[in-house]
């Protein structure tokens, strides 16, 4: 039953004859009575009503909450991004987010990942008996990976499109999409459960590279501290090749 399930989903790229023929086994696209798109609207456009937010997949980050329609489906995976809203934290001011590239106009199936810091409180030094330590999670960033052809997670060629990643940004209350590098060998027929996603940058670059190209992460960081040690070097360098004349001498 979960095979023919699967067979049933829809695809976001597909062709239009045979979507009209399989509309049926389609997820029903739902309007709701106050929808809203989010293309076209400036940003940060306040709404002067309050929505259902048993609708929407609620998303909460360190300075906002985020609100993306959630289409009716067993697997609660699905997001609708024509609509999208975001508030100050537990709060029912909503506004229009800021969009910065070009959202998908179907249903997608995405998985969700945070990208975040630990705050960590030491204690006191007159209070030793004080537990060592206190941290809190601060979710900065989340990550919404499409599903590859939209397959559901149980699917046995389940696996995530790391080219389809949408980020969206505590800080700036906004949804991009995320531009991805790949170097995995075997472009768009490769087998994708072969895939390495690296992110670096402090979550601003993304790289897929092949599995066999993991790194363990001492070596990571020993190559980022190495990169770190070159730029200093250099900013201490250029003060003395600046000028035909250096002031040291």
């Amino acid at each position: 039953m979960e095979d023919l399930d699967n067979k049933k989903d829809f695809d976001i790229e597909y062709d239009p004859l045979v979507a009209a023929a399989a509309a049926d086994h389609d997820i029903a696209v739902v309007e709701s009575d106050t929808f809203v798109s989010t293309q076209g609207w400036d940003s940060d456009t306040v709404v002067d009503y309050k929505i259902n937010e048993d609708e929407f997949h609620k998303i909460t980050l360190l300075d906002c909450d985020f609100f993306i329609r959630k289409p009716p489906d067993p697997d609660n995976d699905v997001y609708d991004f024509r609509e999208m809203y975001v508030t100050p934290p537990d709060t029912d001011v909503y506004s229009i987010p800021k969009v910065l590239a070009p959202m998908p106009q179907k249903y997608i199936r995405c998985a969700q990942s945070d990208y975040g810091s630990y705050n960590v409180t030491e204690p006191p030094i007159d209070a030793p008996r004080d537990p060592l330590y206190k941290t809190e999670r601060e979710i900065l960033k989340v990550y919404l990976t499409k599903h590859y052809k939209n397959r559901r997670m149980g699917d046995p060629e389940f696996v995530l499109d790391f080219e389809e990643i949408y980020i969206i940004d505590s800080k700036t209350k906004s949804i991009t999409r995320a531009k991805v590098l790949v170097t995995a060998p075997g472009g768009r027929t490769r087998d994708r459960k072969s895939d390495l996603l690296v992110i670096s940058d402090r979550g601003s670059s993304f790289k897929i590279i092949h599995a066999s190209e993991k790194e363990d992460p001492t070596t990571v960081i020993e190559k980022q501290e190495w990169e770190n040690s070159r730029q200093e070097m250099e900013r201490h360098l250029r003060k003395l090749r600046d000028f035909s004349i250096s002031n040291w001498f």
